[in-house]
């Protein structure tokens, strides 16, 4: 059973930098596509960023775009989310998954069936 651990969560002031990490254990991420996800206090989950198996094309929300940019390195089993120019709004848990997803899917909660426990980021003025 594959299973996602995420880190590189923290606190950082507005315009700062964070390098979030998802790490691969139990098996392999090759054939999946592989998405961020975040939690704002009191709010549902949003998408965030994918990267598709293969091809690697990448999606972004509209929020994040020009901003962040995710990546991944399959010999090491992780993906990435580099976060630049970091918002308040930007405050969340994010979370790391993996799937299959159709194309309809890829910017979806259902289009994924690996899910990480979550790292915190905290964005302070």
């Amino acid at each position: 059973q594959v299973q996602l651990v995420e880190s590189g969560g923290g606190s950082v002031q507005t315009g700062g930098s964070l390098r979030l990490a998802c790490v691969a254990s139990g098996g392999t991420l090759s054939g999946y596509s592989m998405g961020w996800f975040r939690q704002p206090p009191g709010q549902a989950r949003e998408f965030v960023a994918a990267v598709r198996w293969g091809m690697g094309h990448t999606y972004y929300a509209d929020s994040v775009k020009g901003r962040f940019a995710i990546s991944r390195d399959n010999a090491k089993n992780a993906v990435y989310l580099e976060m630049n120019s970091l918002k308040l709004e930007d405050t969340a848990v994010y979370y790391c998954a993996g799937g299959r997803p159709i194309l309809s899917t890829i910017r979806t909660s259902q289009g994924y069936s690996l899910w990480g426990q979550g790292t915190q980021v905290t964005v302070s003025s």
